[in-house]
């Protein structure tokens, strides 16, 4: 299932993706307590009885669309508690920014308001004149995760879904914290949807690329990656529990603006498009101003 947030007609959807069409849901009622649930992903992650209903049709949708053009797409996820960012886990991007491997993941964070939907705009802070793509598959948690073993890891996702870790080099770089330059609105794009776990039984082989105003940058696969998705889950929460709707960016291949020769970096500026693709996830579109 591919499910996302939407907004068509100065109103909010929970948003499903089924072959050309998309489903627009407006309610989830709940049959333990009649209650009439917001209508969001950030609900529908921690109840299993609304998946199953949404799932088999047991609760109708409102309308269809089948232009994307006719939606404003929201973040795939509104509110996650935690943005857990993984730093050089493709040996390309470490090789490429001349780093050494620290042996562990590097993590680092992006606080909740920095997501960002499909075809959103993000602005580009005064502040910032060196800004770089970094495309990446996202982990979206299911359930608390607290001190999971690896080989338990699969059954704590919910799902996948494309990202953009957007980051000023400029800002990054002011010192051995990532932070300032992770984080700033925008920051974060995510989506269109998540696709359940059930529909990407490996996501250790799925190929990635970005595209900045068409022309690849980006070209990989995530078997190139250090550590697998279910490795990062079990190491991230040896030291800290991740919660439903909670999302972990896997790292990004090489390719990215910071990785050319100084005289050939070229950042990204006003009216610039950056597209990430990811397979059997499909595609994420950002615009700068």
């Amino acid at each position: 299932m591919k499910i996302g947030n939407v907004r068509y007609r100065n109103k909010n959807y929970l948003a499903r993706l089924v072959k050309d069409e998309i489903l627009l849901y407006s309610s989830i009622p709940s049959k333990s307590t009649g209650v009439v649930n917001p209508e969001s992903t950030d609900y529908l992650i921690s109840s299993s009885q609304a998946i199953k209903a949404i799932a088999t049709g047991e609760i109708s949708h409102e309308t269809a669309v089948t232009k994307e053009s006719d939606l404003e797409f929201l973040p795939c996820m509104l509110h996650p508690e935690k943005i857990v960012g993984v730093g050089f886990n493709y040996r390309q991007h470490l090789n490429e920014t001349r780093t050494e491997s620290q042996g562990n993941p590097v993590l680092f964070s992006k606080y909740s308001d920095a997501v960002a939907g499909h075809r959103q705009q993000v602005k580009i802070p005064d502040t910032v004149h060196k800004l770089d793509y970094e495309a990446e598959l996202a982990i979206v948690v299911g359930k608390r995760a607290f001190q999971v073993k690896q080989e338990d890891a699969k059954n704590y996702i919910f799902g996948y879904c494309p990202a953009n870790d957007i980051s000023a080099r400029d800002l990054q770089m002011l010192t051995s914290q990532f932070l300032i330059g992770k984080t700033p609105p925008g920051f974060c794009p995510i989506g269109p949807f998540i696709t359940t776990h059930d529909e990407i039984p490996d996501p250790g082989h799925l190929d990635i690329s970005l595209k900045l105003n068409g022309e690849s940058r980006q070209k990989s696969n995530t078997s190139n990656m250090i550590y697998s998705c279910e490795y990062l889950l079990s190491y991230i929460t040896k030291f800290f529990p991740l919660n439903p709707g909670d999302i972990i960016l896997t790292g990004t291949p090489g390719g990215v603006i910071l990785g050319y020769p100084p005289d050939k970096q070229v950042w990204i500026k006003k009216g610039d498009v950056a597209e990430v693709s990811i397979e059997n996830l499909g595609s994420l579109v950002t615009i700068f101003s």
